[in-house]
């Protein structure tokens, strides 16, 4: 019996071959562009540990959100640096205070052209850095920090925002953020989840983004790098309590349980390709030990076939350019 000669290199010789062939797509509809709003500022502040990534004025957010708009990326999620902070990060509550202004701004200048998330945390409005207030022992209280969240939530609807970000993995986070809305006749604004967010290496340059005032870490309600299973008990109390998405984060060290995470549920993933990832190809890239774009697309690309449909980054924009060209 002969066989036939099969030669599957005969789908790789041309590009347009490779091309119709290709199992994963990767499309601007489905990035996300992080965007940081500092109080006070004038005009936009380079982040030197993030290279082209920079703390916006008010006014230069809204120019960045049209962009994102224009190029077709699919949201965008705003994080806000104020300029005082407290224990309790009262800022994050307040109507005026900066990341509530900043809601107000893009949603005005986008519309419903792109999604508007904003991130739901009292890290950057906390003196100490932490995600939630803390018990008299130096503890993060979870319960009285769930009574902030809830309002925080509130204050982002009424400013407008399409979607919360709730990234303090506090336990019941979701249930308290979903009943808070839904009372106060926001049933319509959706909960993205950071279901399984890891306290992991990479989160330093977003530390300096957001001018992080952390001392220590916060491994006692993040996930511990070395727990997979742990991170789909996880995923699954924030579906049971109303999660619209969920969210891995980081995502390039945790490819394995993006895939865990979207064979468990029905629901949309997401991955947040963060600061570190980011840092790490631009210092190879400007050393010229990198191609910058084509380790941008394939980072990108191995993220969206590990299972995520959605994806946090702050190549968005580029990553659209680039896509919308080839």
């Amino acid at each position: 019996m002969s066989y036939p000669d099969v030669r599957p290199r005969r789908l790789r010789r041309t590009a347009a071959l490779r091309r119709l062939v290709a199992e994963t797509r990767v499309h601007p509809a489905e990035l996300v562009l992080p965007l940081f709003v500092k109080e006070g500022l004038t005009e936009p502040r380079p982040i030197a540990s993030l290279p082209g990534v920079v703390q916006h004025s008010r006014e230069s957010l809204r120019k960045a959100a049209a962009a994102a708009a224009a190029a077709g990326i699919g949201g965008v999620m705003l994080f806000g640096v104020p300029a005082t902070r407290d224990e309790t990060g009262s800022g994050a509550v307040d109507p005026d205070g900066i990341l509530n202004q900043a809601i107000r701004d893009v949603k005005a200048e986008v519309g419903d052209e792109i999604v508007v998330m904003s991130d739901l945390c009292l890290d950057e409005f906390t003196s100490h850095g932490h995600c939630g207030v803390l018990a008299p022992d130096g503890s993060v209280d979870n319960d009285a920090t769930l009574s902030i969240y809830a309002s925080m939530a509130v204050a982002q609807a009424e400013a407008g925002v399409d979607m919360v970000g709730p990234s303090g993995m506090m336990d019941g986070q979701v249930g308290v953020i979903r009943r808070a809305l839904d009372a106060a006749g926001h049933a319509h604004v959706g909960i993205l989840a950071y279901a399984a967010k890891y306290a992991g290496a990479f989160y330093g340059p977003f530390r300096d983004a957001v001018e992080s005032t952390l001392v220590g870490d916060r491994k006692t309600y993040q996930q511990d790098p070395a727990n997979g299973r742990e991170a789909l008990r996880e995923v699954a109390l924030d579906v049971a309590e109303g999660a619209d998405i969920v969210m891995v984060k980081p995502a390039l060290p945790y490819l394995d349980v993006i895939s865990a995470v979207r064979s468990a549920v029905d629901i949309p993933v997401a991955a947040y390709q963060v600061s570190g990832e980011y840092a790490m190809v631009e210092a190879a890239a400007a050393n010229g030990w990198l191609d910058r774009d084509r380790v941008m697309l394939e980072t990108l690309t191995s993220i969206r076939r590990a299972g995520a449909s959605i994806i946090l980054t702050y190549w968005a924009l580029d990553a659209a350019t680039l896509l919308r060209a080839g």
